[in-house]
């Protein structure tokens, strides 16, 4: 129980900073080109951000997926080598998650 309060906690405090970021914005129609130029960047920030956690919590997930799969894997083939093609399978569908997430990075970023 322990593990999943500090997870929350640490959700918590990254959306906190996320949204208490600056944001740039053009005040009563007034656009003129340090403006525009401040919205832009803060904008590549937000996506560089966005791309980050995409690949971050992605891995943090396969990661905790495959610990439990992996250690039930190795078990089934100990007991029976007949086992060895379903646990390859059992591991690498984590890993399909971690693809997703360089791909959602990639379409943020692109």
């Amino acid at each position: 129980m322990k593990r999943k309060t500090s997870i929350y906690v640490l959700a918590g405090l990254m959306a906190i900073v996320i949204l208490a970021l600056p944001q740039a914005s053009a005040a009563d129609g007034d656009d003129n080109e340090q403006t525009v130029k401040a919205a832009e960047e803060t904008s590549k920030g937000y996506m560089a951000i966005g791309a980050g956690l995409a690949i971050g919590l992605a891995g943090i997930g396969t990661g905790v997926a495959q610990s439990h799969t992996g250690a039930a894997a190795v078990g089934a083939v100990a007991e029976d080598r007949g086992n060895f093609a379903n646990s390859l399978i059992f591991i690498a569908i984590p890993e399909t998650v971690v693809i997703l997430g360089f791909v959602i990075a990639n379409q943020i970023l692109g």
